[in-house]
């Protein structure tokens, strides 16, 4: 394997870790549903990633956000990952709803209006 090739798996590799540590973080949120897709291939070249720090998208579905705000939703989000966000997570899109609410990104993604369900697992 090349410089370049072995530099994408230890990449890989990272990026999974992290996923996994964003998904037990979010755990003391109670969700039922969580989808994270790693979108730094997208951002590579850009600052944030040539500091290390990932991209990712981040679906939720929990009884927590019941009765929040977008913005405390989020916050709850920030809390939850603690200091991932300042080390690991250069930037995070996150779209976070309670069970049975219907969202525009929800809708957006799949083409079709539905009940906000997040996503998988």
């Amino acid at each position: 394997m090349n410089g370049e090739g072995m530099r994408d798996a230890v990449r890989a590799d990272v990026c999974s870790e992290v996923i996994d540590q964003i998904r037990a973080r979010l755990q003391s949120l109670a969700p039922e549903s969580v989808e994270i897709e790693d979108e730094s291939a997208l951002h590579v070249g850009h600052a944030g990633a040539a500091s290390g720090g990932g991209h990712y998208r981040l679906t939720i579905t929990s009884t927590a956000f019941s009765g929040c705000t977008k913005v405390a939703r989020h916050r709850l989000v920030y809390a939850a990952l603690g200091d991932l966000m300042q080390r690991h997570i250069h930037a995070l899109a996150i779209v976070a709803g309670a069970p049975g609410e219907r969202t525009a990104a929800a809708d957006a993604s799949s083409g079709t209006k539905h009940p906000f369900k997040g996503a998988i697992v």
